[in-house]
């Protein structure tokens, strides 16, 4: 452990085999914190189930939770980012090809759920590197607003407020999830 503490800079192996990786992200080398509040975690898992539960259901693919980092950036190879859920389209990452170790090829959905200590600058950076390796859909979920923000590969971009619909557009065909079925429900006001 004496050796993580002292070192600064990790490969993306290194980084795999790290005690306590699941905190953090790994950005050109350097350790990069991950600020997931309580809430945050638990509205990424709420869309991590749905997602899932559709995809299992329809065998469309893969849907992986925010433990699992992402190593698809070419020209930053000591980079793993960890979005709070993915998938991947089964056609496109077959059982023979699940490993140990960081996912390698672009994901077809990232959701991205923004904490109250996230930093804006960061989380466009994050959004960012998904979109110009071609991620062809991203759901960027705002806890203060109660929206979701979604960006096409296409430069197309959405909001979805509480009242709309998330669609799973030609990534999970028919998938449709109220966005208010997302957020946790609001105590009623005596």
């Amino acid at each position: 452990m004496n050796s993580v503490v002292e070192k600064t800079s990790f490969t993306a192996e290194e980084f795999l085999t790290m005690p306590g990786q699941h905190q953090f992200e790994l950005v050109d080398g350097e350790l990069l914190e991950r600020n997931v509040s309580m809430l945050s975690g638990w509205v990424g898992g709420e869309i991590f189930c749905l997602i899932s539960e559709y995809s299992r259901v329809h065998e469309l693919g893969w849907v992986f939770p925010c433990e699992v980092g992402i190593q698809c950036f070419p020209d930053r190879p000591r980079t793993v980012r960890k979005p709070n859920a993915f998938f991947v389209k089964g056609s496109r990452l077959g059982w023979d090809e699940i490993a140990d170790g960081w996912l390698k090829i672009v994901p077809d959905l990232i959701v991205e759920v923004i904490s109250p200590q996230d930093l804006s600058d960061e989380v466009e950076e994050k959004i960012e590197m998904f979109h110009k390796v071609g991620v062809p859909l991203i759901w960027v979920v705002s806890l203060a607003a109660r929206n979701v923000r979604i960006l096409r590969s296409n430069g197309s971009i959405a909001l979805v407020r509480e009242g709309g619909l998330l669609s799973g557009e030609d990534i999970l065909p028919g998938l449709s999830i109220p966005v208010s079925s997302i957020f946790p429900k609001k105590p009623p006001t005596v």
